[in-house]
């Protein structure tokens, strides 16, 4: 099991590990080894997330979700497959932890009475600039 937070833990089973080769410099290393590491959660029939938790992990998520709903992070900053298996597994546990965490509802608020007369008074300035504007030029 892969600890995210307390409540949540994740069954390795859940996540399918790919390698392809990676792109890039590298050199020989680049062209013979499969080090390039593609991980993929199933987002959507995972038994493990709630579903709060989903729809928001699938909203972070955005482009690298499938239609499906399967999230794919594909991982090849480094050399060896070892640290690149490493680094998607880190990403996917970071995105779910970034998903846990319940968006801050919006409390309305009213402007206070100074601020509304600030905003008034800045706008009878900026409309006399205007006006001394347009009797200077001759127009009227």
């Amino acid at each position: 099991m892969i600890r995210i937070t307390a409540k949540i833990s994740i069954d390795e089973r859940e996540i399918a590990e790919s390698f392809v080769r990676a792109s890039g410099p590298g050199g020989q290393n680049v062209n013979k080894l499969s080090t390039a590491v593609q991980l993929r959660f199933d987002v959507r029939h995972s038994p493990s997330l709630p579903p709060d938790v989903a729809e928001r992990l699938e909203r972070l998520a955005g482009s690298r979700l499938t239609r499906d709903g399967v999230l794919v992070i594909t991982a090849q900053r480094h050399r060896t497959q070892a640290r690149n298996r490493e680094d998607a597994l880190d990403r996917l546990i970071d995105l779910i932890r970034r998903a846990t965490i319940p968006p801050v509802k919006r409390r309305p608020t009213k402007p206070t009475k100074a601020s509304r007369e600030r905003r008034i008074e800045g706008k009878k300035r900026r409309a006399d600039v205007k006006k001394s504007r347009r009797a200077a030029s001759g127009f009227d």
